[in-house]
């Protein structure tokens, strides 16, 4: 049976407050509103996929220099990108209750979506957080959360270019976190007001920029695949001319099939020379002393649209015989828990002693593994399936020679097909790498 995009979208959000992967920010206080919590499994699903990200764009390659710069910049940063002037939204106020919300994002033009009376007349939002820095609350203290990570790396271009001496083209490359004052944050952890990018600026010659778009735009396609985001729900969206940045000269969005509509999840932009003319930085070719300012490919990552994205990807239902077992369908190397360890009957100590034993073992070499034993096994084989663990190890009787042909081997059951294999313990960490790789 089809899902119901609202009702997908529900089962997504309650398995993942149930299952610790996301909370409500502040949710003892009544939450506050584009605000979201990782817990215990989003803490480790979302650093599995930073992993991933920064060993594919950054440690295995030659050209890509990391760079974690501070939030808060001096504002001559904003004004020279032209954040400050043009980094708006549309904002209308309906006239009787007063709410406000993006008029881009009525369900009707004009009419308020709380109380369907007429809305005023749209106005410039900037989206920036401002706050003071040091102890006199002036105009000249005004500084802003950072809405964008690339800003702090193009005014660091000049640092990487003297402390390394790269040649062109080479890239900087950053993951860290942003803020926007979104008018109507929406649909859990697509648009909030504090979220998590990974972004690339990739310094070019002008006369190579398509060549380079390109090849990153297949960049981008190849890490949509590799960490589990369904290709069949991903659409390239090519942006009309009326609608590009400021700074761009080409964009094309990376859309996403969300259950609340086809929306964007990743975007590449031809930034041309905009953000090094605009900070009077250049560069120098040692060999030839030829003084340029170099072009610019931007791929971008929103992390929690990622973390979105995969969850609807992966999110799957089985029903038999009036049940139904849901299960997340990760790739291993983006699971948050690799695999679960269980005795098979938990009051009997032998069996945990030797689970432990077992457990301790993966857990050193993998680290991500967790020990379970709570519950009947069925419960633990659904609870561990409903959270994405690929393989639940169970050592039982046999394991301790009840069948001596089977001393000291376990079962390891596969969480897609439900299969069940017989290893021996010896062999356990050469068969989970094998699958990881």
């Amino acid at each position: 049976m089809e899902q119901q995009p609202k009702e997908l979208m529900e089962k997504i959000i309650s398995l993942a407050k149930r299952r610790g992967f996301i909370y409500q920010g502040s949710e003892v206080y009544g939450g506050l509103a584009g605000t979201w919590d990782y817990g215990p499994l989003g803490v480790s699903l979302k650093n599995n996929i930073k992993h991933l990200w920064w060993k594919k764009f950054v440690d295995d390659r030659q050209d890509m220099y990391g760079i974690d710069a501070a939030i808060l910049m001096h504002p001559g940063v904003w004004k020279a990108s032209g954040h400050v002037d043009t980094f708006t939204d549309p904002l209308v106020e309906c006239t009787k209750c007063k709410k406000r919300f993006r008029a881009d994002q009525l369900e009707n033009a004009g009419v308020c979506d709380a109380c369907g009376e007429p809305t005023g007349e749209a106005r410039n939002f900037n989206m920036m957080f401002q706050t003071q820095v040091g102890a006199v609350e002036d105009s000249s203290a005004t500084v802003y959360l950072r809405p964008e990570t690339a800003q702090g790396m193009f005014v660091n271009f000049k640092n990487v270019v003297d402390s390394f001496h790269p040649k062109l083209p080479f890239g900087t490359a950053q993951i860290g976190k942003a803020f926007r004052n979104e008018i109507t944050p929406r649909d859990f952890i697509f648009r909030v007001r504090e979220f998590e990018q990974m972004e690339i600026e990739y310094f070019i010659r002008e006369s190579d920029w398509k060549t380079q778009f390109e090849y990153w735009k297949n960049e981008m396609k190849d890490w949509i695949e590799m960490i589990g985001i369904d290709t069949a729900k991903t659409h390239e969206l090519e942006v009309g001319e009326e609608d590009l940045a400021h700074y761009s000269k080409r964009t094309v969005d990376f859309e996403f099939d969300f259950p609340f509509g086809k929306k964007e999840l990743y975007g590449i932009a031809y930034r041309t020379n905009f953000d090094l003319t605009n900070h009077n930085l250049t560069y120098q070719d040692e060999e030839t002393q030829e003084k340029i300012v170099p072009h610019v490919i931007e791929p971008t990552f929103g992390l929690d649209r990622t973390i979105l994205a995969v969850l609807c990807s992966v999110y799957r239902e089985e029903h038999t015989e009036g049940e139904v077992r849901s299960f997340l369908s990760f790739k291993p190397s983006v699971a948050p828990v690799i695999c679960a360890v269980s005795p098979l009957l938990k009051n009997k100590p032998e069996l945990v002693e030797k689970s432990q034993e077992v457990f301790k073992m993966l857990k050193k070499r993998f680290g991500q593994v967790m020990f379970d034993d709570n519950g009947n096994i069925g419960k633990r084989y659904r609870r561990q399936d409903e959270i994405g663990t690929p393989w639940c190890v169970v050592v039982d009787f046999d394991t301790l020679g009840e069948n001596q042909e089977l001393l000291d081997t376990v079962t390891i059951r596969d969480r897609d097909t439900g299969a069940q294999t017989r290893l021996p313990i010896t062999e356990l960490e050469s068969y989970i790498s094998e699958k990881l790789a």
